[in-house]
């Protein structure tokens, strides 16, 4: 059986990190695992845990905030391998040795609809409230077919008489060129000819 690679964190020098231990502390007080001395940098700053084969990295309350891909995180996150990882002024790059490499991969759909937050391959999106609206339809039903009738209910329930389908297309069309990385060739958001569309999740 072959022996499970650990995962690291490489700072700016170059040098890795092994996150061997179910718990490592980043912060500028020795006592942490991974010790950073910079005024900007809390005594603990940030914590990675974990959890079987996931990685998690929180805030704990520090200052200036820990940052992960230019966001600032606001609650726990899973590490993907070439995570970028900010504390204080100090970049470091998470590596997973264990990862799977996909030949196509999907974008990363992210949604919280109570919260109205949406995230594609980890990045915020901001939509207008009909894109909201439309994806958290579509989401709602992922992986089945929605008719224009049934999305034109659901999104403009204030038109009693009806939704145009130039409409549906038209907001279709922005909701592609916000989550896809390329909107002529949508991956997550298709369209099933003669019967409307789909989220593929």
């Amino acid at each position: 059986m072959s022996k499970k690679r650990i995962p690291t964190l490489t700072d700016p020098t170059g040098r890795a990190h092994s996150l061997s231990e179910a718990t490592t502390m980043i912060g500028r007080a020795v006592e942490n695992e991974i010790v950073v001395s910079s005024k900007r940098i809390s005594r603990e700053h940030a914590c990675i845990r974990r959890e079987g084969w996931r990685v998690i990295l929180e805030d704990v309350g520090s200052t200036n905030g820990t940052f992960l891909n230019d966001q600032r995180l606001l609650e726990p996150m899973q590490l993907r391998d070439g995570d970028r990882i900010k504390v204080g002024d100090v970049l470091f790059i998470f590596h997973d040795p264990e990862v799977t490499y996909q030949d196509t991969v999907l974008p990363e759909l992210e949604m919280d609809i109570p919260a109205g937050i949406v995230r594609v391959n980890r990045q915020l999106v901001e939509l207008a409230p009909k894109e909201f609206e439309l994806l958290a339809y579509l989401y709602a039903q992922q992986n089945l077919v929605c008719s224009k009738d049934a999305i034109g209910t659901a999104v403009w329930p204030e038109y009693q008489e009806g939704v145009f389908d130039y409409q549906i297309e038209n907001l279709v069309r922005r909701l592609r060129l916000k989550l896809e990385p390329d909107p002529q060739n949508p991956q997550l958001l298709l369209t099933v000819r003669g019967r409307g569309y789909k989220l593929v999740l």
